[in-house]
């Protein structure tokens, strides 16, 4: 996935079981949304962690992460600030997602990332 801007901010999280076909139909159709139209949001990706078996040192090897949330949400931001603008917070409150599906996340992660190669 070629980037498009120098900041990438991630957001995971686990969700109840009981709550998981609501969790992805908000995020897929009203909080990905909301957030993509925030100005300076380039871009708004989900993925589910997977399985994870490479080749490294000549071995196969499996490598587990104990305690690593399911869901990721990655967010390729023109510049930091965008989490704090006015945009992002009245977005990020809307919908179902504050009441119906925040609630029973856990787990949750946040990261910002800064891209330190190509450099631009």
């Amino acid at each position: 996935m070629p980037l498009r801007s120098k900041y990438l901010f991630i957001a995971s999280m686990d969700v109840d079981p009981a709550r998981e076909a609501l969790f992805n139909e908000v995020y897929n159709t009203e909080h990905c949304p909301l957030l993509s139209r925030v100005p300076g949001v380039v871009s708004v990706t989900r993925f589910e962690t997977q399985k994870l078996t490479m080749i490294m040192g000549g071995e196969t090897r499996t490598i587990v992460m104990e305690n690593e949330p399911k869901h990721h949400a990655l967010y390729e931001l023109e510049g930091p600030e965008v989490l704090t603008s006015p945009g992002w917070a009245e977005a990020v409150d809307q919908g179902r997602w504050p009441g119906q599906v925040r609630p029973y996340t856990r787990n949750r992660r946040h990261v910002l990332l800064r891209m330190t190669y190509p450099e631009a």
